[in-house]
């Protein structure tokens, strides 16, 4: 008996642990930091350009996942890689937070072409959610820019992106089922 409370004490012990990233987050910093932000993924994390993505209520996961990703040169993009490559992991964790805290966009989309994506959305909502909310290390789809979903959708197609299931994924949909997963998500 006392082996087992001994490893659950240990087990509850690793677990604040390995969480304590996330309850250290400070929303503030994370705020103040988001200043240099603001030009291309908009207040509040509400991109007006469907160039960039919406950041609000993005999973703070994923966010971090992406920061690391263009400092390790790994997800192209020399104007983040070199955004990404002056912050600390501080910076990274509070930027993560303080976007994943605001109120989700919603960036609207072709009704016609939303409901001609709703049956392929299904797919989909394994990975990012029920509601395309996302799930940890899977995006937020809900409210994307159209464009900017289309466009990502075409990089994972053609390689320019890389992400094994999303590649296999896309590599049996058309242009016109992006358009059409692209309106929905963006119509959520």
């Amino acid at each position: 008996m006392h082996s087992l409370k001994q490893s659950f004490s240990l087990a509850l012990l690793m677990a604040c642990f390995f969480m304590a990233p996330v309850y250290a987050a400070d929303l503030a910093a994370g705020e103040q930091k988001a200043a240099m932000c603001l030009g291309c993924h908009g207040p509040k994390g509400k991109s007006g350009n469907a160039q960039w993505p919406n950041l609000a209520a993005q999973q703070s996961i994923y966010i971090i996942n992406q920061l690391k990703a263009y400092q390790a040169d790994t997800r192209d993009n020399p104007m983040m890689q070199g955004i990404a490559s002056g912050l600390t992991d501080d910076d990274i964790n509070n930027l993560a937070a303080y976007f994943a805290s605001l109120a989700p966009a919603r960036a609207g989309g072709d009704s016609a072409l939303a409901k001609s994506g709703q049956p392929k959305a299904a797919m989909c909502l394994g990975c990012h959610g029920p509601s395309a909310e996302g799930n940890g290390q899977f995006p937020r789809l809900a409210g994307q820019h159209p464009a900017y979903l289309v466009k990502q959708l075409k990089s994972f197609k053609d390689g320019t992106r890389q992400n094994g299931p999303m590649q296999a994924i896309v590599g049996n949909l058309s242009e016109e089922d992006f358009n059409g997963l692209a309106a929905y998500f963006g119509s959520l």
